[in-house]
């Protein structure tokens, strides 16, 4: 399979400084030995401040690049050496994974990635793998793409773990398709505060309309300089991630409850459509993230900081949306450390406290209501399991089957029981989407 190289920032003067590499040695750090995710270990990153704005976007785009390659890079630094690296190691084959990605992947002239990886080497405490690194980036720097090239790319950049339950979920095939979907960096999507005017912003963005009624756009710098976003007409949302809110219908002057509701942007799409809208979250600082979102785009919520499971209205709501706490496999393509943070035992605990939320939410829905439960994961135990449980358990609900006219038309994101089933490999022609379930249930 051909190894697609990643989209890369444009060259700058310092592409063969230490600076940006240092920051992105310190991310790969900050994911495979800390464990943390990638957003927040590049936000909290003290130097990512002192680098310029294309030194900064290539220091992400370095790590995010490495870790959504890593199976098949590290495949490539093995191939080269005759005995593993000991565990003490850690730092230098952070070192030789990102000159493999930069030679390999994003096409960085050999001599910057090869100089930079032993400065790096022997500035960090790594001197005595100097040579070594040397040795297997210059080989590289030539037999590099060939042998990637030959690589099962899809397969080696997915954990077995989720190779099995994807292939028994979805098939062998499907499996396949989406893991290769997961290899393209994804372009950005929109949500437009106003149904008017789609076309003009199309227009100024140089946006694609998507079926979904989403604005699509390839952009990889800062989104604060795109037209309409300081007059707030906009918010950045996966096209999958904006459908759960339109399943609740006509939402005018309705109250409606927004449950684990931050980042905001399902928020956002209920107060813009007339909703009286109240959103949860356990998490403050989320919550402070949301209101200013909110500011920007000028709606307007109430905010509560609880935990949604203890959590009350002080009467049923007319309408209920459950975004619930997951393992967000789904959104892969655009978290690709996911991947790697990620375990079964992660999914096992998550699946209990969604069904703990789930029960919670069909009592704070009034009868005749409707609640959209959804979930950014491509797990089937926090999707499809999760309906079918509630229902075997006698819950006073039935399920309200989702037609293609209210997705766009695209009725290859539906499932046979009617619910919203998106894979990463849907609509790949127009750059695919992010994995999301959803599903409508009518309170009796």
């Amino acid at each position: 399979m051909t190894a697609t190289p990643a989209k890369r920032p444009p060259p700058t003067a310092q592409d063969a400084s230490p600076l940006p590499r240092a920051v992105a040695l310190d991310l790969l750090d900050g994911v495979f030995s800390r464990r943390r995710p990638l957003d927040e270990a590049f936000e909290s990153h003290p130097g990512v401040s002192r680098l310029e704005r294309r030194d900064r976007a290539f220091a992400l785009n370095l790590a995010a690049t490495s870790i959504r390659r890593i199976g098949q890079i590290d495949a490539l630094i093995d191939h080269c050496l005759s005995r593993p690296l000991p565990e003490k190691a850690a730092g230098a084959r952070d070192l030789l994974r990102l000159g493999v990605c930069q030679l390999v992947f994003l096409r960085t002239p050999p001599h910057a990635a090869v100089d930079t990886a032993v400065t790096l080497a022997r500035r960090r405490g790594h001197g005595a793998h100097a040579a070594l690194i040397n040795a297997v980036l210059r080989r590289l720097a030539t037999e590099g793409a060939a042998l990637a090239a030959a690589q099962d790319a899809a397969r080696l950049n997915t954990p077995e773990w989720l190779w099995r339950s994807w292939a028994a979920a979805y098939g062998e095939d499907v499996c396949r398709r989406i893991a290769e979907a997961h290899l393209r960096e994804p372009p950005l999507d929109l949500t437009l505060k106003a149904e008017g005017g789609r076309a003009e912003f199309a227009a100024d963005l140089n946006a694609a309309v998507l079926p979904t009624g989403s604005l699509r756009i390839d952009q990889h710098g800062p989104v604060t300089t795109l037209p309409g976003f300081g007059a707030g007409a906009w918010w950045v949302q996966d096209a999958a991630a904006a459908l759960p809110a339109k399943l609740l219908g006509d939402i005018r002057g309705l109250r409606v409850l927004d449950l684990c509701a931050a980042p905001g942007g399902k928020t956002a799409q209920l107060a813009a459509a007339g909703a009286r809208v109240t959103a949860i979250d356990r998490a403050p600082k989320r919550l402070v993230r949301l209101e200013r979102n909110l500011a920007r785009l000028e709606l307007a919520a109430r905010t509560v900081a609880a935990d949604v499971g203890d959590w009350r209205p002080p009467g049923p709501a007319d309408a209920v949306i459950l975004d619930v706490p997951c393992s967000a496999t789904g959104t892969i393509r655009r978290h690709p450390d996911v991947a790697r943070l990620k375990t079964p035992g992660d999914v096992a605990g998550l699946v209990n406290a969604q069904a703990r939320l789930l029960a919670a939410a069909v009592e704070m829905v009034k009868p005749g209501g409707l609640l959209v439960y959804s979930s950014c994961s491509l797990q089937p135990e926090e999707g499809p399991a999760q309906i079918a449980r509630l229902i075997a358990a006698g819950a006073p609900i039935r399920r309200v089957p989702i037609t293609a006219e209210e997705v766009g038309g695209l009725g290859e994101v539906l499932s046979e029981d009617g619910d919203l089933r998106s894979l990463p490999c849907h609509i790949a022609d127009l750059g695919g989407i992010d994995g999301f379930y959803a599903a409508r249930l009518r309170r009796l």
